[in-house]
């Protein structure tokens, strides 16, 4: 399976686009997998409306429950969210929208197969629910963009309630241009989103946009989302084209390294700017204060 999800990332860094996902999303291999990461997650023992967790799947026999999820998404239709709110430290509270377990499951066999492809295509400064990341790389890149290119101008941005507002047909444009085109997926993806949420006093929500804080794709949607934004910024300076070709030598390490370019860009009007961003938190770092004003 993980030579299946190599390929795929390899195919999207190519801008191949992806028409049968569904085929591999069904494949026993991919269930199974997906099965064994929701069974070590601590989530798994957090029941949806249906009031059932991973023990009670655990009674079903492995293969058997395979050809239910098989047969699930011929014509996948969610069961509706529950609502939940969960304490902040600063005593405020935070909506999760908990799934039933099948559809943790049936989300996590979708994860599996759209990461490697969207993996392909994400920024190198973003940061949040992504393999490999942490918030301690994003807190390195901010103290290599201090020390090392002395970017002291930094605008501090926090999307205020990003995850509820996302919109959904742009979303699903937006996975379409990253080469997601298995109409079948899509209309999956899309009907997670528009699921019901059943809310802590039992009234039954119909969401317009957003996509819940505790579904197992949210993440990796959130990402989709702001990937725009991330190489929208990088364009504005460090991946601007110049109308001539400059000369550039590697680091050590093997990166690309744009300083002459750069020294180019910055004999014209051009805005030095750079993000490091964390889930929906991000920092543009500028040259000056004049710049940061501008970009804020």
């Amino acid at each position: 399976m993980q030579s299946i999800l190599d390929e795929l990332y390899a195919e999207s860094k190519d801008n191949n686009i992806f028409t049968n996902l569904m085929e591999i999303i069904t494949d026993e291999n991919n269930i199974k997998m997906a099965y064994r990461n929701i069974k070590r997650n601590s989530g798994s023992n957090t029941s949806g409306v249906d009031g059932a967790d991973i023990t009670n799947i655990e009674k079903i026999p492995i293969n058997s429950y395979i050809k239910t999820i098989q047969h699930k998404l011929e014509w996948y239709k969610p069961k509706p969210v529950k609502r939940v709110e969960i304490p902040k430290p600063n005593g405020k509270t935070r909506p999760l929208g908990i799934p039933t377990i099948t559809d943790k499951i049936v989300q996590q066999c979708i994860l599996q197969v759209l990461e490697p492809i969207c993996e392909a295509k994400f920024h190198e400064r973003s940061n949040g629910f992504r393999p490999n990341r942490s918030a301690e790389h994003a807190i390195a890149q901010c103290c290599k963009m201090i020390q090392t290119q002395h970017l002291y101008f930094v605008v501090d941005v926090d999307i205020k309630g990003f995850f509820d507002n996302v919109n959904h047909s742009k979303l699903i444009k937006q996975l379409w241009t990253m080469g997601v085109r298995d109409k079948k997926l899509l209309c999956i993806i899309k009907a997670m989103l528009k699921a019901p949420i059943i809310m802590p006093n039992g009234d039954k929500v119909y969401p317009e946009k957003g996509t819940p804080q505790g579904g197992i794709l949210s993440p990796l949607l959130a990402n989709v989302v702001l990937n725009e934004l991330d190489w929208w910024i990088s364009s504005q300076w460090e991946n601007m084209p110049t109308h001539r070709p400059i000369k550039t030598y590697p680091h050590a390490n093997g990166t690309p390294n744009r300083g002459n370019v750069y020294k180019v860009l910055s004999q014209t009007k051009l805005k030095e700017m750079f993000i490091v961003r964390y889930a929906d938190d991000f920092k543009i770092f500028c040259r000056n204060k004049q710049d940061a004003e501008k970009a804020f």
